[in-house]
């Protein structure tokens, strides 16, 4: 996340259909001069040779940013058989090949049923995960090659959408944490010829789906009232919370931190509500007190 104070005050999430070639940081600052807007992150990084969905996140709407990567993903990769690199991808160097075998539905259908449901999966080099306070990616670039240790995901679905001789196009949904390139790897493997991914497009994130994306050509196209009509309110990311009404003292207290009393049948984490405002979310206490633990200020000039 970045900020600045030259520019404007803008709430709000924009969905961006990022193009082949460019880093997210790049994507996020392109569309950020457009609405000249002060703060800005995005939730989740594409590599370069990836494109689809990135949720682009500016002002207030930054506060959740943090909350949408533990979002669901799904994504379409197409994998190149037979190749293996030391990025996971084919922007990187090939440091072996393998004949592909001849395989058949059957051979990849048995093949993915065993990626299908919850599996361990070794994050690549080359990811921002961190050992020891250095980036793995950054160790990888200076040769050195570190252990890392197996984490726990979930891979709802595999979809086979085509196959060839040597590449196979997949459709998979994945809980938060997944690697498409390490997925892709470690399915080349059980093939006997290795892998590496070759495309990879975002479809979804969470709620959002690339359906409702811009392209950074629509957005620059369009003017300044477009653009802001674009932005998705902030709040929209925490519809599965429970919202809350507060009256007009009730509001006035809780957005000077303090607790209220508030009987309720429920605890845990709520969103909070006077009128159609969102002020923020709060959280049910055990003793029967609301208090507020992040507060949003959308009303910023």
């Amino acid at each position: 996340m970045s900020k600045r104070t030259s520019g404007l005050n803008v709430h709000g999430i924009i969905l961006l259909d990022k193009r082949l070639g460019v880093s997210s940081n790049k994507a996020l600052q392109e569309v950020r001069r457009l609405f000249n807007a002060n703060k800005a992150g995005h939730t989740g990084s594409l590599d370069p040779l990836a494109t689809g969905l990135l949720p682009l996140c500016f002002g207030e709407a930054t506060k959740v940013s943090g909350m949408m990567l533990d979002d669901d993903k799904r994504y379409q990769v197409l994998i190149q058989l037979g190749v293996m690199t030391d990025t996971g991808d084919l922007e990187g160097e090939v440091i072996a090949t393998k004949p592909v075998p001849e395989l058949t539905l059957v051979d990849i259908t048995a093949c993915l049923a065993k990626f299908t449901g919850a599996i361990d999966q070794v994050p690549p080099m080359y990811s921002a995960l961190k050992q020891n306070g250095k980036k793995l990616y950054e160790l990888a670039r200076a040769g050195i090659t570190v252990e890392r240790k197996a984490r726990r995901i979930t891979i709802y679905d595999i979809k086979l959408l085509a196959f060839s001789d040597d590449e196979l196009s997949l459709e998979v949904s994945c809980s938060k944490g997944t690697y498409i390139r390490s997925l892709a790897e470690d399915i080349g493997h059980d093939l006997g010829c290795g892998g590496t991914v070759k495309a990879l497009r975002r479809l979804q994130a969470g709620q959002f789906s690339l359906d409702d994306a811009y392209t950074i050509e629509q957005l620059t196209a369009m003017s300044a009232t477009e653009l802001s009509d674009c932005l998705i309110a902030a709040d929209k990311p925490l519809a599965a919370i429970p919202a809350l009404q507060l009256s007009e003292d009730q509001a006035l207290r809780i957005n000077y931190g303090q607790t209220i009393d508030w009987q309720d049948n429920f605890l845990g984490a709520v969103r909070l509500y006077r009128d159609h405002d969102f002020l923020g979310l709060g959280e049910i206490l055990l003793d029967g007190k609301l208090a507020p633990t992040r507060l949003f200020n959308l009303n910023k000039p």
